[in-house]
């Protein structure tokens, strides 16, 4: 992914100027390409394999193919530029390895049961673009699955295997991620595995660290979390919510 450490701000969107279909002449987002996307730095990125080949939405050919399999479905504009499906978000460019939409996987694993011991714990990666805290995942790879998307960046972001394990869906579907963008946007397949117990795991790949925090709720994950010197990663704070939701009964 892009070595930038922080994707650039967009301008602000009103509510009422969000869908595409408002008209809004003037309508001017920010580009938030980083330079390994730029048609000078692409080549480096396609041959690092994270990035696909199109300097613009116009150079990809498989248009058809990607709206029928999209997670969430997506329209295009009159240039045949893909739309993001929440609408406008201020950013054009891309800072993700495709337009459209790009697919994740994000496995939420939980430690220990509430009703056992009274103690519980979620398994998250320190990420090394912004430091922050965050479920260890990542995107699809091309010809993929995303089952086999959960267990392989479990595996290479935290050293835990869980192949062996069934785990259960929570969410489908669009992230709120700050590289998003009008044109290139990320959602994802959120699953929920639960373990017994605690198991050995190390950062490593994309991860500066893993580590187990308290998941008992969202308000003592984040302190563990703040306590321990960092943030959580936002955009997963409504992934964490379901999986608390799901834990507890509630759905």
């Amino acid at each position: 992914m892009p070595k930038n450490k922080h994707t650039p701000a967009g301008i602000q969107v009103p509510e009422d100027l969000r869908p595409w279909s408002a008209p809004w002449p003037y309508y001017a987002p920010v580009d938030i390409t980083p330079a390994e996307l730029t048609r000078k730095g692409l080549p480096a990125s396609v041959a690092e394999g994270w990035a696909e080949p199109a300097v613009t939405p116009e150079d990809v050919r498989d248009w058809p193919a990607r709206a029928a399999m999209a997670l969430v479905p997506f329209t295009f504009d009159a240039w045949r530029w893909p739309l993001n499906p929440t609408g406008r978000t201020g950013k054009t460019g891309r800072n993700l390895g495709k337009w459209g939409e790009n697919c994740a996987a994000d496995p939420i694993v939980v430690a220990g049961d509430l009703d056992r011991d009274g103690e519980r714990y979620v398994l998250l990666i320190q990420r090394s673009d912004t430091r922050q805290w965050a479920i260890p995942g990542g995107m699809v790879d091309p010809g993929e699955t995303a089952p086999a998307a959960l267990v392989r960046e479990l595996r290479e972001e935290t050293g835990v295997n869980l192949a062996g394990h069934t785990p259960t869906v929570l969410f489908t579907g669009y992230v709120d991620d700050p590289r998003n963008s009008d044109h290139a946007w990320i959602c994802t397949v959120a699953a929920l595995y639960q373990l017994d117990h605690t198991v050995l795991a190390t950062g490593a790949d994309d991860a500066l660290a893993a580590a187990w925090f308290p998941f008992t709720d969202l308000d003592t994950l984040t302190s563990a979390v703040t306590d321990a010197g960092g943030q959580l990663y936002a955009a997963h704070l409504p992934l964490f919510t379901a999986a608390l939701a799901r834990l507890d009964g509630c759905c």
